[in-house]
């Protein structure tokens, strides 16, 4: 039989109410907490707890305070990436972000979500006073190389944001997106294509 975390990575409705997810979540907020009150200069103490916080970070990563996750060991950063102010990151499963990625304030990338059928979300009172009641589902978010993320962007469970594409500030992303592309609005929808030419990304150093 699979474990809460193992529907969880599968795609599969699972209960948050888990003793394992609870676990992993409580730790994830005691790292964030410490993030978040570290000061902003101790760039080596940042990088620190985000070793503890997440799956693999790169090199040269900005974050920003305040940040929030949910597992923080979903999420999967690569080399000089910059997240902003007030970023959320709900990663039940894996939230992956390529290298040469900003993400402005205020961005929320969301893997969880919900059966729109009221009898599949919510589980019957059984008279505990478990605070959980209703079963959960995620899929991967993937922001590939070179990508941007306006201010306020929304991006919702299963969404690839492709290859240098760009997305408006304010903008709902609720399906992917292909590479080299401006898309913008709720729902977000392409609006351009970019000449990128052959340009590829610098040489890491």
């Amino acid at each position: 039989m699979k474990t809460e975390l193992e529907k969880c990575l599968a795609g599969e409705p699972f209960y948050g109410g888990d003793s394992e997810l609870v676990e992993i979540t409580a730790r994830a907020k005691r790292l964030t907490r410490e993030l978040n009150n570290t000061d902003y200069t101790d760039t080596e103490r940042k990088r620190s707890i985000m070793q503890q916080l997440f799956g693999s970070v790169g090199r040269r990563v900005h974050l920003d305070i305040d940040f929030h996750c949910e597992y923080g060991r979903n999420i999967f950063i690569g080399d000089r990436v910059i997240i902003n102010m007030n970023c959320t990151f709900v990663d039940n499963n894996i939230i992956e972000i390529g290298n040469y990625v900003l993400i402005a304030s205020n961005v929320q990338i969301y893997t969880a979500t919900h059966s729109t059928k009221y009898a599949e979300r919510i589980i019957p009172d059984d008279g505990s006073d478990d605070c959980e009641f209703c079963l959960t589902y995620a899929k991967p978010v993937k922001i590939c190389d070179g990508a941007w993320l306006g201010g306020g962007v929304v991006v919702l469970p299963g969404v690839t944001i492709g290859r240098n594409s760009v997305i408006g500030a304010g903008s709902v992303v609720t399906r992917s997106v292909p590479d080299n592309c401006v898309a913008v609005g709720n729902p977000c929808r392409v609006i351009k294509k970019i000449d990128n030419g052959e340009r590829t990304m610098p040489e890491q150093q």
